[in-house]
């Protein structure tokens, strides 16, 4: 159907003028809506507020902002407005996913390593729906910073981006492209250098201390920034308590179930081991919960990295021809030796989202993200939409799961005066989907048109522009 829409679309645009904003050539190959007044009308509309479904309605966008949204018979539609039809599909709003990045795992030999896609993982987080993200770490800030000032210009295509500073981490871990801290008095040093460069928020890692998090959360704080951690070292329950933002991973990396869990020290493999072996109702992990709704810390839950082989897609969401053929041909091998090898994996898997549903029925504050890493099963826009389906998979409902996946993370922002939800007055970012979630929530791979501040990217065409070649670029 979208091809049908594009025949008339492209006939209204010669008419109706383009929109304010100048776009580079590579930009506008993508580029299928791009007129000032456009009306959706007839459309089942999901609008991010967590509220009903709501069928037969129509959206106005003027100038890249909502102008009105109603039901059909009602809302008037504005002269000279370009008309898409709605019948039989949905929208929602564009996602707002909080652990992305611009770089991928390529694992070698024994060496855990990753390479920086700053061309092609742009353009599939906006195929794939996601119109404003966060990089949760970045091993080239200063690149994901030029990538964000350049989609800003209309440079490059993708979505609007938050940056995080570099991991802030102590040696432990043999990541070649990761910088270490020697000492907690560099963190106070990096986190005012990359604030002043432009990042908006800082993750700190794996092997850090409690001096060293206290110091970053102040230091941003003082900015008005925020602090993020995917944590082994420290505990959930200390780096809550030293005033933590945020959580990365729902509670796959909460290290506050080991016996003889020794001050500032990392063991990955104990932390596994006592997921493992914690009963999924244990009243300990009811009391972590409760001291982080106390706190108001937020989790992020990220399953497509952890989403077990056996019974479940070699790169999940669909995304295993955007790879280079080595990648494929490695993954493929690696996916066949775990199928019937990975019971552990999948039971913590299916605790860990259960814990995570409860967490949020609770009144735990949840966002979603991806985390393009792990085996190099992620791949960025594939997962995102995969993130949902797996979301309403583990009991969730569809408003729920797209409010997690979009208001949650713009309120994480702060921004969510501007986006997050569907509503009069803010920016046009939404989705315009081919089905019915209602029917089946994999309807979510049917995106057709992407509107970022009101203007419709064409998502199956900038899936194309990239396949075989993530790994590359």
């Amino acid at each position: 159907m979208i091809r049908t829409t594009k025949i008339w679309i492209t006939v209204f645009l010669i008419s109706l003028g383009s929109f304010a904003q100048e776009f580079s050539p590579q930009v506008k190959a993508f580029i299928v809506v791009d007129t000032n007044s456009i009306a959706i009308t007839n459309v089942t509309l999901i609008d991010g507020t967590g509220g009903e479904v709501k069928e037969g309605q129509t959206i106005i966008l003027n100038n890249g902002i909502v102008q009105d949204v109603g039901n059909a018979v009602s809302v008037v539609l504005p002269r000279n407005s370009l008309i898409i039809n709605g019948t039989g599909k949905t929208v929602i709003p564009g996602l707002v996913m909080l652990h992305e990045h611009l770089f991928y795992s390529k694992p070698f030999e024994n060496w855990f390593s990753v390479d920086q896609m700053t061309f092609t993982f742009p353009r599939l987080y906006l195929a794939g729906g996601v119109t404003t993200m966060r990089t949760g770490g970045s091993i080239q800030p200063q690149t994901d910073l030029n990538v964000k000032k350049w989609i800003d210009e209309g440079k490059m295509t993708g979505p609007k981006m938050d940056v995080t500073g570099p991991f802030i981490e102590r040696e432990g871990y043999d990541i070649p492209e990761l910088g270490f801290i020697e000492g907690t008095a560099e963190v106070a040093e990096m986190v005012n250098y990359w604030a002043d460069k432009g990042v908006t928020s800082f993750k700190v890692y794996n092997h850090i201390t409690k001096d060293d998090l206290r110091i970053c959360v102040a230091e941003a704080h003082k900015r008005g920034l925020k602090v993020t951690g995917h944590l082994c070292s420290l505990t959930y329950a200390e780096a809550s308590n030293l005033g933590i933002d945020n959580l990365e991973h729902g509670f796959m990396a909460s290290s506050d179930f080991v016996a003889d869990k020794m001050e500032d020290l990392c063991d990955p493999f104990k932390g596994r081991k006592s997921l493992i072996e914690l009963e999924s109702d244990d009243p300990k992990m009811e009391v972590l919960m409760d001291l982080l709704i106390k706190n108001n810390t937020t989790i992020t839950t990220t399953p497509v990295v952890f989403e077990p082989y056996t019974g479940y897609e070699v790169v999940p969401g669909g995304g295993f021809s955007a790879l280079i053929p080595q990648l494929q041909e490695d993954l493929q091998n690696k996916y066949n030796r775990s199928i019937n090898n990975d019971s552990t994996a999948i039971a913590l898997y299916k605790k860990d989202l259960e814990w995570t549903k409860r967490f949020y029925d609770k009144g735990g504050k949840l966002v979603a993200g991806t985390d393009p890493t792990g085996a190099g099963r992620t791949v960025a826009g594939y997962a995102n939409q995969r993130t949902l389906e797996i979301l309403v998979e583990s009991g969730f409902s569809i408003p729920e799961a797209i409010k997690i996946a979009t208001l949650n993370g713009a309120v994480f922002l702060k921004r969510q005066k501007e986006i997050g939800s569907i509503e009069k007055g803010k920016k046009a970012d939404l989705i315009l989907i081919d089905g019915d979630l209602r029917e089946d929530i994999k309807n979510i791979r049917k995106m057709e048109v992407i509107f970022k501040d009101g203007v419709g990217f064409d998502s199956k065409k900038l899936f194309e522009s990239v396949q075989g070649k993530v790994g590359l670029y």
